[in-house]
């Protein structure tokens, strides 16, 4: 298979890799890049464990034909953290015991940036409507959801509205 050369940026940073005809993001980010954290659920883009923002918006990377991320923003939970920092999500899912396995965590984590990013004050109806393409088998949902509700308020009460945009 011919291999052809690929730009994009991951989390910030500039990214020029080969990729194969055929090859999907999930595979090119997790052994092309070593980015780890999108992780490999059903293959079939139902249990959206997989899930990364390209352009802000969700996809499920293994999905997604690698080389359609030319010169695209690529995203995954490897970039919500700043530092040590938490970001006010990840702190949330902590607080609120919201990952217990934390297969789907990662997955969870980014739609719920995408729906903040869009929506700073979501109700409860559209918090689930998010991650409702998001399979969790251990949290019965309802630590997930009150997450996401929290860490939206956290950042309302602080006045950082944009807080969910790094």
């Amino acid at each position: 298979m011919a291999k052809k050369p690929l730009q994009f940026t991951l989390n910030g940073s500039e990214k020029a890799v080969f990729t194969e005809d055929g090859q999907n993001l999930l595979d090119l980010l997790r052994r092309g890049v070593g980015d780890l954290t999108p992780k490999y659920g059903c293959g079939q883009g139902t249990c959206g464990t997989c899930t990364v923002l390209i352009d802000g918006e969700p996809h499920l990377s293994c999905l997604v034909l690698a080389e359609t991320v030319a010169g695209r923003q690529v995203s995954t939970t490897a970039g919500l953290a700043e530092g040590t920092q938490l970001h006010p999500l990840q702190q949330a899912f902590m607080d609120n015991f919201a990952a217990q396995c934390g297969y789907c965590t990662p997955g969870m984590l980014l739609v719920a940036k995408a729906l903040l990013d869009r929506n700073p004050n979501p109700t409860r109806q559209e918090v689930v409507e998010a991650i409702g393409g998001n399979i969790c088998r251990c949290t019965g949902y309802e630590p997930i959801i009150q997450a996401i509700l929290e860490a939206a308020e956290k950042s309302r009460s602080f006045g950082r509205s944009q807080s969910f945009q790094r």
